[in-house]
């Protein structure tokens, strides 16, 4: 499984604060409802993208796989007057020499209302691709192929995350594989003034025991401009992966710092396959799949904060797979809530090993407190969940997952406290 742009960044990065800081919850206890089952007729099948709202509160995501063409879809989810949600297919991607195919990132909107959005698969080369979906006046919505990444050993192929803007309205993402080096590179889509986008390489991994390899993870930007982000293999111990930072120079190009090198050493995580998200001060937070201080290992959450004199300190948060019923394998990020708690989900893990909803609350004297506040049941419900979670105003939690439901091809849910 793998313009009126100008304020687009801003308005962004605004739009994801109020959402992942300022809501408040107690969870004491809680309840899923699933609001729309994948796989029926042509439907779409197995999400593994965050979902975002819009202003009206209608939910918009991807599916990898389904739809007439089997390639994946853009759907919209909409609340009805008297409960429920309807479905609308926004797209259904083909894969047919042109457009992109199996779409496994996430979505993000500019100021005007128009989708982008990443494809592993599909375009001219067979590579993926970059997408705008723009809504139409009298309904429906159009794509445009923004660009198609080509494996001719410069440009990056295969993007597993979605992208995000900047202040001036520039694109950024990764690609996990392509490159110098077959290992992976972060890419710039910059608008052109008469229309289409300039692509440009800023980064390429070189698999060079130092630099990381295979970035499986978006980015997220600093208020400096800068882009953090994960790989999921690389680093100093070889094949763990790292946490690397890109600053653009002042004459041009950018340079990549590996703030972390993740360790196999019975404490630490390894294999990140999540973005990051900051808190407050700057300190950046994230999911290992694997790793921890539990036998099997599997998976961590770890903070790294930045030290006063330069460099940051990674910590362990807390270690998943401590026994029966424990949550484990982290595949996707977190997101705060405004005392500072963290929420995240794991693929496996719960009380019927089908995966969770957990959040991290932090203690007085120090130190972080698991609570599982969902396990999912292969009995009707959703399973496996390979996305990240979004708050509304009100504090509910919504997310996708990869299997289960009526049709046993994902869901989307809502988790109420």
């Amino acid at each position: 499984m793998r313009g009126k742009r100008s304020s687009i960044g801003l308005r962004a990065a605004l739009g994801i604060f109020s959402v992942t800081l300022l809501v408040t919850s107690t969870w004491a206890a809680t309840q899923e409802t699933v609001l729309h089952n994948f796989g029926k007729g042509k439907d779409g099948s197995g999400s593994v993208a965050s979902l975002i709202f819009d202003s009206a509160g209608n939910l918009y995501g991807t599916t990898e796989y389904g739809g007439p063409y089997n390639y994946g879809m853009v759907f919209e989810l909409t609340p009805k007057a008297g409960g429920g949600w309807t479905e609308k297919v926004l797209h259904n991607f083909n894969n047919n020499g042109k457009d992109g195919g199996n779409p496994a990132g996430g979505l993000i909107f500019d100021a005007t209302g128009n989708l982008y959005g990443t494809t592993a698969g599909g375009g001219i080369h067979g590579s993926g691709t970059v997408f705008e979906l723009t809504p139409k006046a009298g309904g429906g919505w159009t794509e445009k192929v923004l660009h198609n990444f080509n494996n001719n050993g410069k440009d990056g192929t295969a993007p597993p995350a979605g992208v995000i803007f900047d202040a001036v309205g520039n694109l950024y993402g990764t690609c996990s594989t392509g490159g110098a080096y077959n290992s992976g590179t972060v890419f710039e889509l910059a608008p052109k003034a008469g229309g289409g986008w300039t692509e440009k390489v800023l980064h390429t991994f070189k698999n060079n025991s130092k630099d990381g390899l295979s970035p499986y993870g978006g980015l997220v930007l600093d208020a400096a401009g800068n882009l953090y982000g994960t790989t999921e293999g690389g680093g100093v111990h070889g094949v763990y992966g790292t946490v690397f930072e890109l600053a653009p120079k002042a004459g041009g190009g950018w340079t990549e710092k590996v703030l972390h090198s993740f360790n196999q050493d019975g404490k630490d995580g390894y294999s990140p396959e999540a973005g990051l998200i900051f808190d407050a001060v700057g300190s950046l937070y994230g999911t290992t799949v694997y790793g921890g201080i539990y036998l099997v290992g599997q998976g961590t959450v770890f903070k790294l904060t930045p030290k006063t004199g330069g460099g940051w300190t990674e910590k362990v948060l807390s270690s998943f797979g401590s026994g029966s019923g424990d949550a484990i394998n982290p595949y996707t990020g977190l997101i705060l809530d405004a005392a500072g708690n963290l929420y995240g989900t794991t693929y496996y893990g719960g009380a019927y090993s089908d995966g969770t909803v957990f959040k991290l609350t932090p203690q007085a004297g120090g130190g972080w407190k698991k609570a599982l506040l969902y396990s999912f049941n292969s009995s009707g419900d959703g399973i496996n969940p390979r996305s990240s979670l979004i708050f509304d105003a009100a504090g509910s939690l919504y997310g996708t997952t990869y299997f289960g439901g009526a049709d046993y091809h994902g869901t989307v849910f809502e988790i109420t406290p």
